[in-house]
């Protein structure tokens, strides 16, 4: 089957710069994957924790030089991670800033047209041959950082200079909506202002999707993220459910499903025949809704909402 280039201009995105001697070091203690392990060739999925183990903010790591990293995150939240980290930067050789305002933040989609569409002839991608192949690699282009950031169907990150506009020469541009509807048949968790410090590290997969490092020194949350681990099982999770909504939902909201288990929105995206697609953090274990498409509930109803698979096997 042929294959969509499509391109998007994700504004939402923002980015953080360390830059530093000891930036390494400093993050290393911060946050919750082994950023030691971050090279040329690879970026990190890593989350800032309180010490309850809550998470404040993802951040997608990458590497311009061993001492100049820079981390994607929404915008909404940049300043309060920078404002965070800054009290304990005190002597360490570590400079952290908000340079949202030098970088342009793209998606690059890869996918198969929807069903139903008319059939044309599929865009050439230029730079096709350029992108990293593998799940977390990173390659340059011209003067633009491509990060791939997931398998099937394939995205990728494009970070460019601000004066050098990404390479997207043979991409259909699309919505943002594109970029967050396939984060969600993913199972990719974000963090916003509405959500932050809400759930603890493991509730959003991070254990699932490589963001937590065991094995490495402490970090911030790190002794209640360990615990969870080793010593107990996590009873809520991220999973994922459609259903037909009165209002669109949105990071925060929360409710009761229909089989009376609490849930709390992380992601939400609404389609066009009139469902939502969300992840919710709630508890594991599902009972199977009455057919999608029924009808909608009353405010402060139960919400009837069909349990969809992830991508990933999460743990019982």
């Amino acid at each position: 089957m042929s294959t969509e280039w499509n391109s998007l201009s994700l504004d939402s995105l923002g980015v953080l710069r360390a830059r530093g001697a000891d930036v390494v070091s400093f993050l290393q203690g911060q946050l919750s994957n082994d950023i030691a392990l971050l090279g040329p060739e690879g970026s990190l999925l890593a989350g800032y924790h309180n010490p309850q183990g809550r998470v404040i903010a993802l951040l997608r790591l990458v590497q311009l030089a061993p001492d100049d990293l820079l981390a994607i995150l929404p915008r909404e939240l940049i300043a309060v991670v920078v404002q965070r980290l800054g009290k304990f930067v005190l002597r360490a050789k570590v400079k952290l800033a908000d340079d949202s305002a030098a970088w342009t933040v793209t998606g690059l989609t890869r996918c198969a047209p929807p069903p139903g569409a008319a059939a044309s002839a599929p865009a050439s991608y230029a730079a096709a041959d350029a992108l990293p192949a593998t799940m977390n690699g990173v390659t340059r282009i011209d003067a633009s950082l491509a990060l791939r950031v997931a398998e099937e169907p394939g995205r990728w990150l494009l970070v460019s200079p601000l004066a050098q506009p990404p390479p997207v020469s043979g991409c259909s541009p699309v919505g943002a909506e594109v970029w967050q509807r396939l984060a969600i048949e993913a199972g990719e968790p974000q963090v916003y202002a509405a959500t932050s410090e809400a759930f603890v590290a493991q509730m959003l997969n991070l254990d699932v999707l490589g963001a937590i490092a065991f094995d490495k020194g402490c970090y911030t949350g790190q002794e209640i993220i360990a615990r969870a681990h080793y010593r107990g099982k996590v009873k809520r999770r991220l999973q994922r459910f459609r259903a037909r909504v009165p209002a669109q939902l949105k990071p925060g909201d929360d409710g009761e499903l229909g089989d009376g288990r609490s849930f709390r929105v992380v992601d939400a995206a609404q389609r066009t025949d009139g469902l939502c697609e969300f992840l919710a953090v709630t508890t594991l274990g599902h009972v199977d809704a009455e057919p999608v498409g029924g009808r909608a509930p009353a405010e402060g109803a139960p919400l009837s909402a069909e349990w969809l698979a992830l991508p990933y096997v999460v743990p019982d």
